[in-house]
């Protein structure tokens, strides 16, 4: 079992995203009893709230199913249970660490890393583009999938 935690800064817009579309891309593969799949935040600002209507919005027209998921923060107990602490951008990278400690074992990635590109997932909470933010989640989810 192969288990990915999805972050970002609130845990409403890109790391839910990237949750439901390796979700997704999962079972579309086939692949589903080979992964466990979540999502997290690195600030405690929307703790308790479902995803973006932005998000679920967008998912939706792309035939993504969004399954029930609420805001919760990372914590730092939760490192071993993970194989890949996934997150979205350079902020994110920093409330990683900050609320791990380190990552020893080498678990801790950016999602566009795997897809070859070095930048980070814009967040539509402030670009209001989640179109944009949807073609980066996708990439680095595909590429991801690929190498796992």
């Amino acid at each position: 079992m192969t288990r990915i935690l999805f972050v970002c800064h609130g845990n409403i817009c890109r790391s839910t995203m990237a949750q439901f579309v390796m979700e997704e891309l999962v079972r579309r593969a086939g692949r589903e009893g080979e992964f466990r799949i979540d999502s997290a935040a690195t600030s405690r600002e929307e703790i308790g709230n479902p995803p973006h209507p932005g998000t679920v919005g967008k998912l939706r027209r792309e035939g993504v199913p969004v399954g029930s998921h609420r805001a919760r923060q990372l914590r730092r107990e939760e490192y071993d249970a993970w194989d890949h602490i996934v997150y979205m951008d350079a902020e994110n990278a920093r409330g990683v660490a900050h609320i791990l400690g380190g990552d020893p074992e080498g678990k801790v990635s950016r999602l566009l890393d795997w897809a070859g590109r070095s930048r980070d997932v814009a967040d539509p909470w402030y670009t209001g583009d989640f179109d944009a933010t949807y073609r980066d989640v996708l990439a680095g989810c595909e590429a991801l999938l690929a190498a796992l």
